[in-house]
């Protein structure tokens, strides 16, 4: 059974997680979408664009588990997902900024219309990770935080939300262990600012005094 409750906290979460994305980008112009993101490879485009994409990923998913059905997340697979992000990723910023706001827009109209019984309905990853629809709207708010950062148009993960971090970080904090290199240690306890430490496990910040993680999935 589904907790009614907490699927509609988490899609309270993204409600308001997404405006601020959407704010953040509505001035790029084409140049910007051209610069590098801080990840590696891909320009603001190509983070812009898998924003939306991961949008139609959560949409189809939903209308999935509303008809009883288990689908793909990306078409194609992992090659599916980077072809069309790639394929997205030259456009003009303003059919990129539309598209982050309509997909958007598509999901929640998509999570609107899930019956209650079908939010435990099981999906899968591109990974091939399984999980119930309800653990999806969470895993879209942490797209929508952590993208916002490597879009590198200044917001940074000091800005993420309280309620972010405080949600996230004890999620994150058991899979540091296993993904140390070989003779490093974890920080002590309290060594570390939170927000900081949410950062660093997600790969998001890389410190002399922090050990390069694995990375984390």
């Amino acid at each position: 059974m589904t907790d009614e409750t907490t699927v509609a906290q988490a899609r309270r979460r993204v409600a308001e997680a997404q405006p601020r994305f959407v704010a953040a980008i509505a001035l790029l112009d084409d140049a910007d979408v051209r610069r590098p993101s801080r990840l590696p490879d891909w320009t603001v485009g190509h983070v812009l664009t898998h924003v939306a994409r991961n949008a139609d990923s959560h949409r189809r998913r939903a209308d999935g588990a509303a008809r009883g059905e288990v689908v793909e997340q990306y078409p194609g697979g992992f090659a599916g997902r980077a072809a069309e992000i790639e394929a997205g990723a030259g456009r003009p910023a303003a059919e990129m900024i539309a598209d982050v706001r309509n997909s958007a827009e598509q999901m929640e109209a998509a999570w609107q219309a899930v019956p209650a019984l079908a939010w435990s309905h099981r999906t899968i990853d591109v990974s091939g990770t399984e999980r119930r629809l309800d653990d999806l709207v969470s895993r879209r708010w942490q797209e929508l935080e952590i993208h916002l950062v490597d879009l590198d148009i200044g917001v940074s993960y000091r800005d993420w939300p309280d309620e972010f971090v405080a949600f996230w970080l004890p999620r994150l904090r058991p899979t540091a262990a296993g993904r140390l290199p070989s003779g490093a240690a974890l920080p002590a306890p309290g060594t570390i600012d939170r927000r900081d430490e949410l950062a660093w496990l997600y790969g998001r910040l890389h410190r002399a005094d922090l050990p390069e993680l694995e990375p984390w999935g």
